[in-house]
């Protein structure tokens, strides 16, 4: 069993030196993934998934894992603009203690501001309306991720 946490520093020392990441932004409808270098220099927008029940879930999360030779998942936190939580923060926590069973390291990240800056990047490459609506949440995945390695390398923590 992994830990799951809030905390950029606890995150990192449970990790090993170096490894993939993935990132997850959860909707309620779909799952957004994005993956990171082993270096934690660049992440980039995966696959979105069709959420269904939590074990089909966990099956394909799990093989993204195996796939990548992931080392820790970072879950985007949704939090208030006030910084307080919310029904989505406690299901996104519960989600997050259930994925623990990968025994994998879990950092929950806030990402007040991911999907409008996944939305940004996706009008700046002048992307179609539909087409947008179908890669929002692994832009937004992305976004979480590289909020969370660029803390993790820079000791924002």
């Amino acid at each position: 069993m992994s830990t799951v946490t809030t905390s950029a520093l606890d995150f990192r020392d449970a990790l090993p030196d170096a490894g993939a990441l993935l990132g997850l932004d959860l909707g309620t409808q779909t799952i957004g993934t994005a993956f990171c270098d082993a270096g934690w220099r660049f992440a980039s927008p995966g696959k979105t998934l069709k959420r269904g029940k939590f074990g089909a879930d966990k099956a394909a999360l799990s093989a993204l894992v195996a796939e990548r030779s992931i080392t820790g998942i970072v879950i985007g936190l949704p939090l208030n603009m006030d910084g307080s939580e919310g029904p989505r923060s406690q299901s996104s926590r519960a989600y997050a203690r259930n994925l623990a069973a990968l025994g994998l390291p879990i950092l929950l990240w806030d990402e007040r501001w991911s999907t409008m800056g996944a939305e940004r990047g996706l009008l700046d490459q002048d992307m179609s309306r539909a087409k947008r609506k179908e890669r929002i949440d692994s832009a937004a995945a992305a976004v979480i991720l590289q909020g969370a390695i660029d803390g993790l390398a820079g000791g924002m923590f």
